[in-house]
C-alpha cells in the first residue's frame, strides 16, 4: 500500500476531537473488555487490520481470552459471551452496518431492559468512535504494528 496523509500531522484539531471521543468514553458505565469488544466486531466488519490488530491486543491486555477474540465474529454461535454483550455486539453490527437495517426495534427494546439511557448512549458513542476511526485508519492506510 503507498503511504498517504497523516492526518494527526495534518489537521491536529480535528484528531484532537476524535481523542476527544476517547477520553469521554474513558469516563463510560462501560468496562474495558465491553469497549473492546466493540472496536474489535466493528473493525472486523469494516475490514481494518490497524484496529483489529490495535484492539485484539488491548482487549488480551485487559484480560480478555484468546478463545473469545478468535470466536468474536461467530458470537450468535457460542455461550461465551453473557446477555449484555450479545447486546453489545448486536448494537455494534447493526449500527455499524447502519444501511443494512440500522439498529433496530429488537435490539434496542432489548438494550432498554439491560441498560439505562446513559449507558445505551455511551455504547452508541463507542461504536461510532470506532467506526470513525476505521474510516480514518482505511483511508490513510495506517499499517499494523508488527
Amino acid at each position: 500500500m503507498t503511504k498517504r496523509i497523516n492526518i494527526q500531522a495534518v489537521e491536529p484539531a480535528g484528531y484532537k476531537a476524535m481523542i476527544g471521543l476517547e477520553i469521554y468514553l474513558q469516563n463510560s458505565k462501560l468496562t474495558k473488555i465491553q469497549k473492546e469488544l466493540i472496536k474489535i466486531r466493528a473493525s472486523q466488519i469494516n475490514g481494518c487490520a490497524f484496529c483489529i490488530n490495535m484492539h485484539t491486543r488491548d482487549a488480551l491486555a485487559a484480560g480478555e481470552t484468546s478463545q473469545r477474540i478468535f470466536l468474536l465474529n461467530a458470537w450468535r454461535e457460542t455461550d461465551l459471551f453473557d446477555e449484555a454483550e450479545k447486546i453489545i455486539l448486536a448494537m455494534t453490527e447493526e449500527i455499524t452496518q447502519i444501511s443494512q437495517s440500522g439498529l433496530t426495534s429488537e435490539t434496542y427494546s432489548r438494550a432498554s431492559e439491560l441498560f439505562d439511557p446513559e449507558t445505551i448512549a455511551q455504547i452508541i458513542m463507542a461504536i461510532v468512535t470506532i467506526n470513525g476511526w476505521n474510516r480514518i485508519a482505511i483511508s490513510t492506510h495506517l499499517e499494523i504494528e508488527k
